[in-house]
């Protein structure tokens, strides 16, 4: 199960094939493999050896891709990082990560001189800088030099050794840095290329950022089956749509938020979207209107994956009944899946409780935290702080996050059933709602809303369409914000505690 072989396999009997698509580059396997070898032969030389880290904090690129693949080749640690982030969060998962080495991009500017500071054990020569001029540190170019194309030394890599850690948080609360060993990434090879109908012929492209755990769902299978992979800097809808059309792309991977853009992109039209067998939506849950206007306008083509980098997921296959499509699924094999109350028992049918999975994707802990590893996996099962209920055909329907849910007046309020409402309106191209302290009731519900590029309306009128159609009176929303865009994270997510914060700092300056 050793992860490296992948690309040196395909590198040897199938050579010519098209790998990678990026910008101007379109390189073979036995191209890609070249690259990868040099890279993986020049960290070796700069001491990297099994088990050693290697922090990654870049933009989408080519450089990331083969970092990837030639940590997998010698049994170091990839550990990548949202260039997102502030220089002191980074410097605090880098020091938590024991890294050993970081590549970073040139257009972090200010921010990695920062970093360098917050880092003193960490020599200039530990830095590797792509995209540009050093300003201390060493070029990738130099650091890759002319070191040999030629496979690296083997290295005995069980099939339980980490391969990456890839970490849920980064800018508040507990650093939890999440090890995926050579086992757990094999089976995204094989699970997810079986749940998406990939083939040799499939050619994936992906937007959004690699950094993303949910990157891997197409990355990997797409390798693994010796398929083409098309990489984008970063998601535009025109440029998506180009592309599928150019490049007769067969899977497509976007979060919630880039299919809404891709929705309300004013050239997209069925014809464009010709070529696509699979459009995966991941990383947050769709809303029931959107996943309606992806069944139309892409019939027998959707997906809708719930999972957590932790190591469980569900599928909502595009053969599934249409009456599921509120849903998210089912287990794939080798996966189950309970929903418990808060003494652990298992629950009745539409019964709300906390969705607990295993399967042979499960990380092997949250590095360097015991602690909080025994909290998430009980007994082998992995407690995911999502809420959600099993109809009688075993789908899965999420409600919402522990974390997210609103006490107002005593009674749970989910935010999701708010917003399933809110984005009915004809207006409305996306919504969160979040709660915040109110002396009556304890809580209250606030809406977030942007609005669809050629709509209009007024917050106090939505408030009132939004309170004059949600089910029940402590649903109704005591105000409604209208802004451009949303606060997000590097995979594409809203980020809600932002806008709740932004909130109550405007209401009180």
């Amino acid at each position: 199960m050793q992860l490296g072989t992948v690309l040196s396999c395909h590198a040897r009997y199938r050579p010519n094939r098209l790998a990678v698509i990026h910008e101007d580059f379109r390189l073979t396997f036995r191209q890609f493999n070249d690259r990868v070898n040099r890279l993986a032969n020049a960290l070796i030389g700069a001491g990297i050896r099994k088990g050693d880290k290697a922090v990654c904090i870049l933009s989408n690129c080519l450089e990331i891709l083969e970092l990837y693949w030639a940590v997998a080749k010698i049994g170091a640690v990839a550990v990548p990082l949202s260039p997102l982030l502030a220089a002191g969060a980074l410097a605090r998962l880098i020091r938590h990560s024991d890294s050993a080495m970081v590549f970073i991009s040139s257009d972090l500017g200010t921010d990695r001189e920062a970093l360098r500071n917050d880092l003193p054990s960490l020599g200039q020569d530990r830095y590797v800088v792509v995209g540009g001029a050093s300003q201390g540190g060493t070029t990738y170019d130099d650091f890759v030099g002319d070191h040999p194309s030629t496979e690296p030394p083997e290295v005995a890599i069980d099939d339980h050794d980490a391969l990456m850690i890839i970490y849920s948080s980064g800018t508040t609360g507990d650093p939890k840095g999440i090890v995926l060993t050579h086992y757990a990434r094999a089976m995204y090879c094989t699970l997810y290329a079986s749940a998406w109908r990939m083939t040799p012929e499939s050619i994936s492209l992906h937007t959004g950022s690699l950094v993303f755990n949910g990157a891997f769902m197409t990355l990997l299978p797409s390798f693994f089956l010796g398929g083409t992979y098309v990489l984008h800097r970063q998601f535009d809808p025109e440029a998506t749509l180009a592309a599928i059309e150019r490049e007769r792309i067969t899977h497509l991977v976007l979060v919630p938020s880039q299919i809404v853009a891709l929705l309300e992109c004013a050239t997209r039209a069925p014809e464009r979207l010709a070529s696509l067998q699979a459009f995966i939506s991941l990383g947050a849950t769709l809303h029931l209107r959107h996943k309606v206007s992806l069944k139309s306008l892409l019939p027998d083509r959707f997906y809708e994956m719930y999972g957590l980098a932790e190591g469980f997921m569900t599928i909502l296959d595009k053969s599934d009944p249409p009456e599921k499509l509120g849903s998210v699924g089912t287990p794939p094999p080798f996966f189950e899946m309970r929903i418990v109350d808060e003494t652990g028992r298992v629950v009745p049918v539409r019964t709300v409780g906390e969705i607990v999975g295993r399967g042979p994707i499960l990380m092997k802990g949250y590095y360097g935290r015991p602690d909080l590893t025994e909290q998430a996996v009980v007994d082998g099962w992995l407690h995911s702080g999502d809420l959600g209920y099993l109809d009688e055909d075993g789908y899965l329907f999420l409600v919402d996050r522990k974390k997210d849910m609103i006490k107002s007046g005593g009674v749970s309020v989910f935010p999701r059933d708010i917003e399933e409402v809110i984005v009915r309106h004809p207006a409305v191209a996306e919504a969160a709602v979040f709660g915040i302290p109110d002396d009556k009731w304890g809580e209250t519900p606030v809406a977030a809303v942007a609005l669809c590029a050629t709509q209009t309306i007024t917050a106090d009128e939505l408030r009132t369409w939004i309170n004059a159609n949600v089910s029940a009176r402590f649903q109704r929303v005591s105000d409604v914000q209208i802004l451009e865009t949303f606060p997000r994270n590097a995979a594409g997510k809203t980020l809600k505690r932002a806008l709740q914060q932004q909130y109550l700092a405007a209401r009180e300056a």
